[in-house]
């Protein structure tokens, strides 16, 4: 296999517990993964934490704890949550393993043999709770506090001696590497907001801090803590065990295909990890795609305004599948959206318990009771059945194009009007008045039968247990599914038994 992907999440910042905007990072990367996987790549997803800097410094003596033990129980329940959005990630790195420092005290040192990092001193607006330097320009005075413009976090002036990175060197060599790579930076209104802020000027990064200690030593002065972006960046490295970057993983996967990101991290990775990488003498991963917030109403979540949604408590109510689904379908990714549970309840009903499970039970039966448990035999395509067989195939290319610039929205909407023919073509073919006349009544039930099993392949990577308990109809186990089985239209052999199926979504009735 000479086809490999590599994906990641976001390096997740644990100062409180996983909300739904984490939730989502984690099932798009996840949908990516999975779809990848079927289509025969050897794909390595990475999620983790970052679990360094003063934020979570001054969050763990709150709580009257010793910052490690701190960040072991709320990393924990990012790790548990993984498991509970089930997950196919390789990987979990957490920035406290000596495999992560080890990592990045390789990447300072080179980044200083390299003469791109100087000792001097910083005076200027920070924010503890986005870890972020700020300009003038950017924040803006509001209840006599002073804040960031774009994420309203509270900033302070700071003045200490500091390491800093050269990165206003790194300017022109930025702006070429954009143009040179169109699609570096995805979706294109994030691309124009980064080449615009590198445009109008940078400067010198500061990248290590003496005012707390809570962080990867800098090598050559242990009176320095390494600035948490330098930090939590290298994880998508380390993970790959950088400090030997002649081992087969590093080798194999480096440079990342994809990092998925929320767009308030933007700038650290489409201007930060690209400007520390290349003077690094390093490739830089190949797309960052900053995805738009999950809204609480029409606000960001946020701790402070108490509007937190807890992922965890709409999947004990409604089920893991229908929030994959509803957020992979219904946020337009690249944008904001937002979920509520009239609009949750709706994309079940409509979408999976009656275009989908209903149509996978109302097909079983039909079979079961006419033909019995097995693949219909005699069968014979006429043009009508050949039209939606076929669909597939004229839609492939382009749904392979569309997915690889991660137009999610292509992809489900296809599944949707899929859903909608197949529906249609059972109703207007009515095998129940062809009971005459065997070869027709067996082929709309093959035809029937194949347009399922393709959908369900297709819904693997968006509700990966729901969409295997379909392809139990068929004998499919996970391990057997393969993304390009979708265009063979004789896939199905006849006379080979079937299976039963449980009802796949109930319908949620509101008294």
């Amino acid at each position: 296999m000479n086809k490999k992907f590599y994906i990641t999440t976001p390096i997740y910042y644990p100062s409180a517990k996983p909300h739904m905007g984490h939730a989502y990072s984690s099932i798009v990367s996840d949908f990516f993964a999975r779809l990848k996987k079927i289509q025969g790549y050897e794909v390595f997803f990475l999620t983790g934490t970052d679990e360094h800097g003063q934020k979570i410094q001054r969050a763990a003596l709150q709580k009257n704890k010793e910052p490690l033990k701190f960040c072991d129980e709320i990393s924990k329940t990012f790790k548990d949550l993984s498991k509970i959005l089930n997950l196919s990630n390789n990987d979990f790195i957490r920035t406290t393993e000596n495999r992560h420092k080890e990592s990045v005290q390789k990447l300072w040192k080179i980044l200083e043999s390299k003469k791109e990092i100087y000792l001097s001193k910083y005076s200027g607006w920070y924010s503890v709770s986005d870890e972020a330097f700020y300009n003038e320009d950017e924040i803006e005075e509001d209840d006599g506090f002073k804040k960031s413009k774009s994420s309203g976090s509270k900033v302070e002036w700071v003045e200490e001696e500091s390491f800093f990175f050269k990165l206003s060197k790194w300017q022109e060599p930025l702006l070429k590497f954009y143009k040179d790579n169109p699609e570096f930076i995805l979706p294109e209104a994030r691309k124009n907001e980064v080449i615009s802020f590198v445009e109008s000027g940078l400067k010198d990064l500061s990248i290590s801090r003496k005012s707390f200690t809570w962080g990867v030593k800098v090598p050559s002065n242990d009176k320095h803590v390494i600035y948490v972006w330098l930090d939590a960046l290298t994880n998508y490295i380390s993970a790959l065990n950088y400090t030997d970057e002649n081992n087969e993983l590093y080798k194999k996967f480096w440079p990342a295909d994809i990092h998925i990101i929320g767009k308030d991290i933007l700038r650290f990775h489409a201007v930060y990890w690209p400007a520390f990488l290349l003077a690094a003498g390093i490739k830089p991963p190949k797309r960052i795609y900053g995805h738009g917030w999950i809204l609480s109403g029409d606000e960001k979540m946020s701790k402070s305004k108490g509007n937190i949604l807890d992922p965890i408590e709409i999947i004990e109510k409604y089920g893991l599948d229908p929030l994959r689904y509803y957020l992979l379908k219904e946020v337009s990714f690249g944008n904001d959206g937002n979920i509520s549970n009239e609009k949750l309840e709706s994309c079940i009903n409509s979408d999976l318990a009656n275009n989908y499970g209903n149509l996978c039970q109302r097909v079983l039966s039909f079979c079961e009771k006419n033909i019995g448990l097995k693949i219909p035999n005699l069968v014979e395509f006429k043009n009508e059945d050949l039209n939606i067989l076929e669909n597939f195939e004229n839609n492939f290319r382009s749904l392979n194009l569309n997915i690889d610039k991660q137009n999610i929205n292509f992809y489900l909407n296809f599944i949707v009007e899929q859903l909608f023919k197949a529906n249609k073509y059972f109703n207007d073919q009515e095998p129940w008045k062809k009971k005459n006349d065997k070869k027709r009544m067996n082929t709309i039930v093959y035809v029937s039968l194949e347009i399922i099993r393709k959908i369900s392949i297709m819904l693997y990577p968006i509700i990966p247990e729901s969409s295997l308990k379909a392809l139990k109809i068929f004998n499919i186990l996970e391990k057997d599914i393969e993304f390009a089985s979708i265009l063979d239209n004789e896939y199905l052999l006849p006379e080979t038994k079937i299976n039963k199926i449980e009802i796949l979504f109930n319908k949620i009735k509101n008294d």
